[in-house]
């Protein structure tokens, strides 16, 4: 593991981004909460919490952080007869290392809790575009990608 005790707290913020794409048939299964395992969005934000929380036993080398922030929203789009289902995680902290691995990881087991509840109704699914999309604090600040509208939570 790095030895990072000599660096300064820090505020420091991160937001990782991804996508689940599915039938549009599944998805108002899912926005009716007719799923048989429950409802996926609650879920699927609690996974993608608990696994923000838990990366240092997840990945090898990685710290353990104090998270003072984590939070997960959905976006829903239909189009050409597909449907998609929009991931985004931001954290923050004041500490001597980033969250970029612990959005990453909420975006993820979000994105596999989605599909885990709804596998039985649909084959077709698929996870994707899982990046970092922005992080703040330490010695740089970088913004992967343009900044898009915030996702909004939905909340059922």
């Amino acid at each position: 593991m790095v030895d990072i005790s000599h660096k300064p707290d820090t505020f420091r913020e991160a937001v990782a981004r991804g996508q689940v794409t599915l039938t549009p048939r599944t998805l108002s299964l899912i926005a009716r909460e007719k799923i048989p395992k429950g409802n996926v969005f609650n879920t699927a934000r609690l996974a993608g919490i608990m696994a923000a929380k838990r990366v240092d036993r997840m990945i090898p080398l990685c710290h353990s952080l104090c998270l003072t922030h984590i939070s997960i929203g959905f976006e829903t789009r239909v189009r050409n007869n597909r449907a998609r289902i929009d991931i985004e995680a931001k954290a923050r902290l004041v500490g001597k290392t980033g969250v970029e691995m612990e959005v990453l990881a909420a975006v993820s087991v979000a994105a596999l809790t989605i599909y885990d509840m709804c596998k039985t109704v649909d084959s077709s699914m698929e996870i994707s575009e899982i990046r970092l999309a922005s992080k703040t604090g330490g010695r740089s600040d970088k913004h992967m990608q343009p900044r898009i509208r915030r996702i909004g939570r939905i909340n059922r």
